[in-house]
């Protein structure tokens, strides 16, 4: 992390239940997660994230909702 606590870049993961969330760029996406692209800021990730996450049931509910379990 850069002086003050804050981040210098910041990252968008995703898990296998396809779950995103922002985390430090400047550290390993924690285990079970993956990084799935970088930003500048916070405000940018969740940007990206309000985008691309327009289902917000996890993978396996939506597998099993739409019969293909």
């Amino acid at each position: 992390m850069s002086a003050g606590g804050a981040a210098a870049a910041w990252a968008v993961v995703v898990n296998h239940e396809e779950q995103f969330s922002v985390w430090p760029g400047d550290r390993p996406a924690p285990a079970g997660w993956r990084e799935e692209s970088r930003h500048t800021t916070r405000e940018q990730c969740l940007e990206h994230i309000a985008q691309v996450w327009t289902d917000m049931r996890p993978l396996s509910l939506r597998n099993r909702t739409e019969g293909t379990a």
